[in-house]
Parts: C-alpha cells; structure tokens; sequence
C-alpha cells in the first residue's frame, strides 16, 4: 500500500510516473514535527533489529544505521567516510525490522537523513525547503517494499547489449593514433574490448558537440574504422557552455534565453573547463529540447554512446568569488605571513569551488517562474539527461543509445544509467562499490557501475585484478584513471594472461547478465540484491553486505583485500561454487549452508550457483558484435527438473516486450536421467546434485 502527502507548493520532479490520489489518513509510523524555522522534520523510532536500506549512491554501508546523509548532488573526488553527500540525490530509504516501510521524500532541494547519527535509534528526515511530496509504502518486507516504488517511478532504462562489453577510458586519450595504440594492444594481447572513451579533450576548446580537428582531423570516418573493429566511441557531454562568439550553441543559447540567469535577468557566469561557460537552463522544456537536439551533430557521426559530466552542476568559480578573494588578499599582508594566515588563504582559493553562494545567485525559469537554483539543485544533472534521452527517442526512434550521467536524481533511471563518479584506486572503494549496487538498484537505476581500479590515485595489479574480478558482474563494465595517474589498460601491468581470462568469463556471462538486467528492467525489478532480499528469515543474511545476488542463479562474493588469498562467505542454502580461472578453466566444489572460507587466487572468480537452478554460458569473444548466442554451455546444481527463462533481443532496437524475446532452458528427468532442453545448441551439460 502507498500514501501520498503533499506539503506546500512543490515543483513537479517527475520522479513518480502514477497518477495518485492525496491521502486524507495521517502520516503513518512517522512523527511529525515543524520547527520554529518552518522546517517539517519527521522522526521515525528505530528498534534494535531495523535496517535502513536505500539512498542509493550514498557513502558508506548497505545498512545506512549510524550515519548523517545530505541529498545534495555535489562534485567532491574525495569519497572519504566523513562525506554526507555523493553526486546523486536518491531519497528513498526502506526501514526493515519488526515491520517494514519505505518513505520517499520527493524533494528538489536539499533533504537529510540522520539516520541513528545524532540520536542512536531515532531516523530523522529534515527536508530543507517547505515544498515536497512524501511517499510511504507499506509492504511485508523490504524487497516487497522496493518492488511497489519501482512500480511508480516508471521502467528503468535500457542500454544496448554492447555497452555490456568491457570498455576502456582514460582521462584523456589525446589523439586518434592514441587510440588505435590501445585498440591495437588490446587485440594483439586477445584481451576483449567493446567501447573506447572521449574525455574532454576530443573537443574543440572543451566546447560541447565539437571535435578538434588537430586532434581528430577525420572524425566520422575513425569512428567508422573503430566500429569496423568492433569498437565504439563513446564522447563526453559537459554541462557548461563556453561563452564564446562564433560558437553556435553559445550564440544560439543566447538568443533564445536557454541559459540559467541570475536575479537581475543576466545569463549566470561560472568557470568550468572552458573558462567561463554559461549553464543550459535544463528545467526549461524548450532549452532541455534545444540541447537535446545538440547531440544530433554526434550521432550524425556514427557515435552511439554517451556520457554526461560535470551536471551537478560543477563550478570552479564564479565572477563574484573570485572578487571575494581579490578584496581578501588585497587586505592581507603577505609579506611574511604566518601560518594561520596562509592557511586562511588557502582555504579561501579552495574554497572557491561549488560555492553554496552561488548556487543560490541563479534562477530556473520553470513554467514562466524564476526559482531559485538551489530550490531545485537535484534535478540538474536528471534533465539534463533527460533531454538528451528524449532527443535520442525523436532523433533515433528505433535504436538504443548509451546514456549514462554523474549526478542524477531518481527519475533519471528512466533515461540514462549512472557511474559513480571519480573513486580512487583505493580498496575501500572497491568494498564501497559493492554495497552500493544493490543500493542502486533499489533506487531504479540498474545500467551503473563505478570506475573499474579507481579514477584517481595510482592502481596496483592486484587491485585492477581484484575489482575487475567484480565489475564482470555489474552491467557498465568500465576501466577510467585521471590524468597524471598510472596507466592502468589492462596490458599495462606485465603479464595480460589474468586479465584476458577474467574478461573472457564476462563475455561467456554476458548472455545470463543480459537476460537478468532486461528482465528486471521490464519487470519494475532488480538485478542486483542483497542477500536479505532473497531470504528475509535468515537472520545471518540480513547481516551480510559484501555478497550480492545477481539475478535469479547466482550469488558473488568478491575478495576485496590487499594480500588476501581469500574469504569467509556465508552461504544463506547449499550451493555450487564454481572457481573460475578463465571461461574455459574451473573448478567445482558443492559447499553446504553456512560460514566457509574460501581460497581464491588473484587471477580467479569465484561464483556461487543456487541449489535447483542453472547458469548459461556462451563461448568468449573479443567484442559482443562477434558473440554467438546460439549454442550455450549449461551449469547446474539440481537432481531434479528446472527452467530457466533467457531474455535475448537484438540488442539495438527497442521491441522490448516481444514475446519472442524469450526462450527456455530446461533440465528435466527421463528415465532417471536428467538432460538439457533447450531450442539453442547445448554444447556442453555439467550437473552436480
């Protein structure tokens, strides 16, 4: 069951896709409470047994006990512990104990979640403006609970299945004989590859919809030689518009009042990459449609993927900080400062960036109405992919393009997927990246992932190993490292054996990987769940964060230490654990229900198979267009008869709900024999029972 509250005059968010009727019953197992500043905050009284699911790209654990969290989009590299905000803004939490209940506050500002911080068994919501929805959901347990809110926020969005394939990025690749080096070295190492990333340096000036003809003197035809190689480019988009004459979507942009203005009706300055840029006013329909329309120049060049930065929106400065700055050191004598006074500088240059000032020195014009931009500051990044998803179902109506974005809101799943922003090549973030899939998924977005072997920092083999032996299980299957950090391409560490075989077992998984994201796309659904979710009356599994499900087959248990040579793994049922060396080498081991630990060397995977179910594997490939998905290997754990339903379209096109989308795979008993049944190939049948 789902209440719906309004408070004061909110902007529509679009985050919920359900007409719904207000409820005239108080607001349940809430307290609520308006303070003398007019700020409504509700209160919830936790038991010692409750869990806080939710929140999705939030810091820290699966469970969100103990903590304050701040939905704020913000551009912050440093993913440290004490951070409150990450650059999504998902506020939807889902209380799990002696009852279960999920509240979203559907908020365009800023909203927190003190969540056992300040008082250890009290959840506090405190929404910073007077203007929001609230949505509570009852439910008979926590996944119940996340399946009836996936129902009103609309389908998740869909990728095309080669944005599946493994994908190698770099901030920046310079130049196209850079990457035909990287394309080279990964083909001549047999090492799979599906997709190479443009960052800001492929533009002209870092302006949008532009490519430096210095660098790319011939672009459509390279983009034509990679895809003849079975690779696609993928282009950044930022949110900032150099402010430039000559330049069309600058001039454009100001001729029709697209961008966002400050109070006295001046196009709002801030510096990004470009210098000094102006921001598209993505809450206005015609300026997210004008942009949208932008990408078209891309496309028009063969490019089929896409990702949005930069949209929180990011500020290096503004006109008016830099000033503040000025005036400050021109009264300070610098002459032979002391320490405090240095410090004070330098806090006030750092300090320069992403100013809350200046989030609120400009204005949205939202329905003939100037709202102030931090009223509504999660929404930027959504509409912003929001516009390029609704000019792609114009500009390219029967084929999928890849999207995916920085900041987001939820609402967003409906036309992108998410990254997780610039990590570090750090084994915390490793770990952190495993408890916030299933996060994320709760939230609606299941085409995610986070930067494989970190963004930043310097990453070691036995790291790039470790996390690439996770990320073949999440559907965005990255490799991004900064500027001025080890190269980390997947031949870039001595010996590319590992490497290759790891990725060898994604593409022989992609077929099941595939079949599991559409089928939770198209069923309001998750691919990836906690342990919890899939057995709620174990009490041990509720305990357990760093082990997923994925799908209706399996279930990981990631290494995801230094000099670990491997791991204690609960088992919720007897299981199958499958010790992956390449797709062609492994092992076979049937543990039963309970702690075990595990040995897992640095170059294997290990994956767990669910007693009566089943793991379809094709044959590896170098890129998903050379896949065959006609003839499969068949892993079981059963002595008795069991289906498995794969979803396989074509990949590209958008006939989602074609029943012929379906197949069976069947093992099923004759004469005390069991076999496999299905209408592909079924090379190979391992079962154990």
């Amino acid at each position: 069951m789902i209440r719906k509250y309004l408070y004061g005059n909110p902007i529509e968010t679009s985050a919920i896709t359900e007409e719904m009727e207000l409820s005239k019953d108080p607001i349940p197992y809430f307290n609520e409470l308006t303070l003398n500043s007019g700020e409504t905050v509700f209160t919830y009284q936790m038991t010692e047994s409750d869990i806080v699911y939710g929140l999705g790209e939030a810091n820290r654990g699966l469970n969100k006990r103990g903590y304050i969290y701040e939905s704020f989009c913000t551009d912050d590299p440093n993913h440290t512990e004490e951070k409150r905000s990450l650059y999504g803004a998902h506020n939807f939490v889902v209380i799990s104990g002696m009852i279960s209940v999920g509240i979203f506050i559907d908020c365009a500002a800023k909203v927190t979640f003190d969540i056992g911080y300040t008082e250890q068994d009290t959840l506090k919501i405190t929404p910073s403006v007077p203007d929001f929805k609230v949505y509570v959901i009852d439910g008979k347990d926590a996944y119940d609970i996340v399946k009836q809110f996936r129902k009103i926020i609309g389908r998740s969005y869909i990728a095309p299945r080669w944005a599946f394939g493994f994908q190698q990025s770099r901030w920046s690749y310079m130049n196209e004989d850079e990457i035909r080096e990287v394309v080279r070295k990964y083909r001549e190492n047999g090492i799979p590859l599906d997709a190479i990333y443009l960052d800001i340096d492929y533009m002209e000036g870092y302006k949008d919809f532009t490519v430096s003809d210095e660098r790319f003197p011939n672009f459509k035809d390279f983009v034509a030689e990679m895809r003849s190689q079975g690779v696609r480019l993928v282009p950044i988009i930022d949110a900032g518009v150099k402010i430039e004459d000559g330049y069309d979507v600058y001039e454009e942009g100001v001729q029709n009042n697209y961008f966002c203005k400050r109070e006295d009706g001046s196009d709002f300055v801030a510096g990004v990459w470009p210098g000094r840029t102006h921001f598209p006013d993505f809450l206005n329909e015609d300026a997210r449609k004008w942009f949208g329309s932008k990408y078209k120049v891309l496309l028009d060049d063969g490019i089929e993927g896409f990702w949005n930065d930069m949209n929180e929106p990011a500020m290096f400065y503004t006109d008016e900080g830099l000033n503040e700055v000025k005036d400050y050191i021109k009264n300070v004598d610098l002459s032979n400062p002391d320490s405090e006074t240095i410090f004070k500088v330098k806090d006030k240059l750092s300090g320069l960036a992403n100013r809350m000032e200046d989030y609120c020195g400009f204005y949205h014009n939202v329905d003939g109405q100037m709202i102030r931009h931090d009223k509504v500051h999660n929404l930027f990044g959504y509409n912003m992919t929001r516009s390029a998803g609704e000019a792609f179902d114009e500009l390219e109506p029967n084929k999928r393009i890849l999207m995916f974005s920085r900041s987001s809101y939820i609402g967003m799943h409906r036309y992108g997927g998410i990254w997780t922003g610039d990590n570090q090549s750090w084994w915390s973030h490793l770990l952190l990246n495993i408890k916030m899939m299933s996060s994320l998924n709760m939230c609606g977005f299941l085409y995610s992932g986070a930067d494989l072997g970190g963004f930043g920092s310097n990453c070691t083999r036995d790291l790039m190993l470790r996390w690439l032996a996770f990320g073949i299980f999440t559907p965005l299957m990255r490799n991004h490292s900064a500027l001025g950090t080890r190269r980390q391409e997947c031949y870039n560490f001595g010996d590319t054996e590992d490497f290759k075989n790891i990725l060898s077992i994604r593409y022989s998984l992609i077929p099941y990987l595939y079949s599991e994201y559409m089928k939770a796309c198209l069923n309001d659904d998750m691919m990836i769940k906690p342990l919890s979710f899939e057995y709620p009356a174990d009490d041990f599994a509720r305990g357990v964060e760093d082990q997923l499900m994925i799908g209706e087959s399996i279930m990981i248990a990631p290494v995801y230490e230094q000099n670990a040579n491997g791991r204690y793994v609960y088992l919720p049922e007897d299981m199958l654990l499958v010790t992956f060396k390449s797709s062609s080498q492994r092992k076979y081991q049937i543990l039963k229900k309970g702690p075990h630990f595990i040995t897992v060397a640095l170059n294997e995977v290990p994956v767990f198979i669910r007693k009566n179910k089943l793991l379809p594997l094709c044959r590896t490939t170098i890129c998903t267009d050379n896949m065959d998905t006609s003839r499969f290997e068949i892993i079981a754990y059963t002595n008795d008869n069991i289906d498995y339903t794969m979803y396989e379209d074509d990949g590209i096109s958008k006939d989602y709900d074609n029943p012929n989308n379906y197949c069976q795979f069947s093992i099923k008993k004759i004469d005390d024999q069991l076999g496999a049944v299905s209408s592909k190939t079924i090379v190979k049948l391992s079962l154990f029972n």
